[in-house]
């Protein structure tokens, strides 16, 4: 499976412990896996039981269903009709996805956006794009169509307050994408497995009678530094994601622009959080918190976790040179 859908993965990956030591650690159990390229990342699924050579194939059929509904670079696809200011039939996944967006936007005042498109092209984060500094004046005249405020659905159609307005799921589409595969595994019957596409994971059951378990990259001071593992834990019947600003930016001047834009300013944020990683019931819900909690902050992402007892979170961050860890997690 080698197609592409949304630019180079923005995720920071998560050391996939589940599918690195299996051969270590699954002596009790059939452990199937197979990986592949997809949605311009890369994937890897296991699961517990006999091989089903058909799953493949009914994989590859879920996720180019997604790249023909989420894909910004495909002229053909569903966003890409609704960004043309065309008025398609919305497909039950592009409605799922987006009033999961509207949820978590409204849930972090905004820090979460799914209009940001133009912001991420005038920035230069998109594929192909010249990364560079927007002029205050550009920024201001865009910042007119950014906002969630500006869309609704009505009668399971998209109305726009401004004809503009364009939309963009890649902080959103991926983890939507883990867990449409962990639907069809779990519907096959294969109630114990483990889905990750580009750092964003769903685990359901166990490798036999030990617990799948995922670790969290260590940031590192360059784009291509060294992958290690920060800390590892359990996943069960739960999705997890990671965002994070050191894989993703360019540098100016001696200044570093990252690709987490703050919908208010419509630039990059700056934080010293470095990476969030968010446990969730779906995959879904934890891709667009990650996101979320890298523009707003440890102190304002912390309440937030701490006020709903769904989700978990561990903000690794940057304090006067050094690596610190706030943590929810067990």
């Amino acid at each position: 499976m080698n197609f592409t859908i949304f630019a180079p993965v923005k995720k920071i990956t998560l050391i996939l412990f589940a599918l690195l030591l299996l051969s270590g650690a699954c002596q009790r159990a059939t452990v199937q896996k197979f990986d592949g390229v997809a949605l311009g990342t890369t994937f890897h699924i296991a699961y517990v039981g006999d091989p089903d050579p058909a799953l493949p194939s009914q994989v590859d059929s879920v996720l180019r269903q997604i790249n023909s509904t989420f894909s910004i670079f495909d002229t053909n696809s569903l966003i890409s009709r609704v960004n043309a200011g065309q008025d398609p039939d919305l497909s039950d996944d592009f409605l799922r996805v987006l009033r999961t967006a509207l949820d978590i936007t409204s849930k972090t005042g905004g820090a979460f956006d799914c209009t940001v498109q133009p912001l991420v092209e005038l920035w230069g984060f998109g594929r192909g794009n010249q990364k560079q500094i927007v002029p205050q004046t550009t920024l201001d005249s865009v910042r007119q169509f950014i906002g969630s405020r500006l869309i609704h659905l009505q009668d399971g159609r998209l109305v726009k307050d401004d004809p503009r307005v364009k939309l963009d799921f890649n902080a959103i589409a991926k983890g939507f994408a883990v867990d449409k595969v962990a639907e069809l595994l779990v519907a096959k019957g294969h109630k114990d497995c483990l889905v990750e596409i580009g750092g964003e994971i769903v685990a359901h059951g166990s490798k036999g009678k030990r617990p799948w378990r995922v670790g969290i990259q260590t940031p590192t001071a360059t784009a291509d530094g060294p992958v290690e593992s920060q800390r590892s834990f359990e996943l069960h019947d739960r999705a997890v994601a990671t965002s994070g600003n050191y894989r993703n930016f360019f540098e100016k001047d001696g200044k570093r622009y990252t690709h987490i834009l703050n919908p208010a300013t419509g630039c990059p944020e700056e934080t010293n959080l470095l990476s969030v990683t968010v446990v969730a019931p779906d995959c879904t819900t934890a891709d667009a918190y990650a996101t979320a909690f890298m523009v707003l902050g440890l102190e304002r992402a912390l309440q937030i976790v701490k006020g709903d007892e769904e989700i978990e979170a561990c903000f690794i961050y940057d304090e006067g040179g050094k690596l610190k860890v706030e943590s929810t997690l067990p």
